[in-house]
């Protein structure tokens, strides 16, 4: 409270609240501190310029663009909507974000592939009562933790984290091999007349494991926008899936005290074909697949109880006191292993459980990239900058017109906890407005027939 009446009382608040509130409250802004001018080429004369000088405490505050919500909620609200976008455009079609109307025409499914059981755990299964005898209510603490801790093999789940990546690389060739079979081809012939596309997510279940989302799609060879042959279908990729799950495996060779295993995926291999609306058989919808996959992308380890950052060392865990046991457990068998498996970098990744791979990825012609659609934005707030400047157009003015010369550097990062309050009332305001927007354009679409 005191910091926060400091705050309120310094000079230049209103600057400082309009600063955060163009980053949309980040938790954590990174400052800047330098200046820039731009000026006419032939003439000489400064068209604009500014200085950070002129800012409180000298500094210029830009959002820091975590994606993780535990994080950052403004930022991973950001990085969950171009995610919804880009998935989007790979179910639908948007012209602008690369991808043709007539992908939504193409066979495409929802994948999940999960790990294997690396022994019970409390659950809620469809008979209402686990394993223990107890029926667990919904959120529920113990859902997820081992049943018998002494029995479950912590080491065992951290090092299939670890090579999930190896398992999804290599299903992803598999596939191809298990299409080509079911259609009398060899694996150049079906590059040939077929493309396979996907963008998947991971997420970590309650246990600590982590599994896999997938949106897999069938194109031409030249991609989205060629037809896909005759012969493709959602049940073809429905069956080369879950046989190409069944046959990958990826090799551990004995270190330590551990002998030499196998990883595989777990039994459970869930296909869903995708529909445009809820009314044409599918259960999934495209809508539906896109929120999903946007939602997962801004969660980590973190909603399995453990931390969100890195662990210098074990002994950091014991200033954790509210860390569940389970996570406890999965962490301390990254740095038990670490020493017999240097190359993996487990006690670098215990944090996030041994899984060292990207939470969201896609091929390269599934639609449009994250860096394009931050591009957009980007020229599209210069432009509004630039006419508000009374700066010429780029697109209008001559080449090489003006000169701009800058000089910035790292000045530090976040919030005192004054600052910090008041700038997560200014991102849930920013919040409780965009949703309330959002709630008015879905109305009037309802009343005008579209399903914006």
């Amino acid at each position: 409270m005191a910091d926060l009446l400091r705050v309120a009382n310094s000079p230049g608040f209103e600057r400082w609240q309009e600063q955060v509130r163009r980053t949309g409250g980040c938790s954590d802004p990174i400052h800047l501190s330098g200046l820039t001018v731009t000026r006419d080429r032939a003439s000489g004369n400064v068209l604009y310029s500014y200085s950070t000088e002129g800012e409180p405490g000298g500094r210029l505050r830009v959002a820091c663009g975590n994606r993780r919500a535990s994080r950052c909620p403004s930022c991973a609200w950001l990085y969950a909507g171009d995610t919804f976008h880009l998935i989007r455009a790979g179910l639908t079609g948007d012209p602008g974000k690369g991808t043709p109307r007539t992908v939504r025409a193409h066979p495409k499914v929802f994948a999940t592939l999960t790990a294997p059981s690396f022994g019970p755990v409390h659950n809620r299964p469809s008979t209402g009562r686990c394993r223990c005898g107890v029926e667990h209510g919904e959120g529920a603490s113990e859902l997820g933790t081992a049943l018998d801790p002494g029995a479950y093999d912590y080491a065992g789940a951290v090092l299939w984290n670890n090579h999930a990546g190896d398992l999804w690389r290599r299903f992803t060739i598999y596939l191809r091999r298990e299409l080509a079979a079911r259609v009398g081809m060899t694996q150049s012939a079906l590059g040939d007349a077929c493309r396979v596309s996907f963008g998947k997510v991971a997420e970590f279940q309650k246990r600590g494991a982590v599994h896999f989302h997938a949106i897999v799609r069938l194109d031409g060879p030249d991609g989205p926008q060629d037809a896909p042959p005759v012969w493709a279908s959602t049940g073809l990729l429905d069956e080369a899936i879950r046989a190409a799950a069944d046959r990958v495996s990826v090799p551990v060779p004995a270190a330590g005290e551990r002998p030499a295993v196998v990883l595989r995926w777990g039994a459970q291999v869930d296909v869903q074909p995708i529909g445009s609306t809820a009314t044409d058989g599918a259960e999934l919808t495209e809508q539906a697949v896109a929120s999903y996959v946007a939602k997962y992308a801004t969660k980590a380890a973190e909603t399995t109880g453990t931390v969100d950052r890195r662990i210098g060392e074990l002994p950091e865990l014991d200033k954790l006191p509210g860390l569940p046991a389970h996570a406890r457990r999965l962490i301390e068998a990254c740095f038990d292993l670490d020493a017999d498996y240097p190359d993996r970098r487990l006690a670098q990744w215990a944090h996030m459980l041994g899984f060292r791979g990207h939470f969201s990825t896609k091929s390269r012609h599934y639609s449009t990239t994250l860096g394009a659609l931050r591009q957009v934005r980007a020229d599209y707030r210069a432009r509004q900058e630039r006419r508000e400047r009374g700066l010429p157009d780029p697109d209008d003015a001559p080449e090489g017109s003006t000169l701009t010369l800058a000089h910035w550097t790292y000045a530090g990062h976040g919030h005192t906890p004054g600052e910090s309050w008041l700038a997560t009332q200014m991102h849930r305001d920013l919040a409780a407005g965009r949703t309330a927007a959002r709630e008015a354009r879905a109305e009037l679409d309802d009343q005008e027939g579209e399903d914006w």
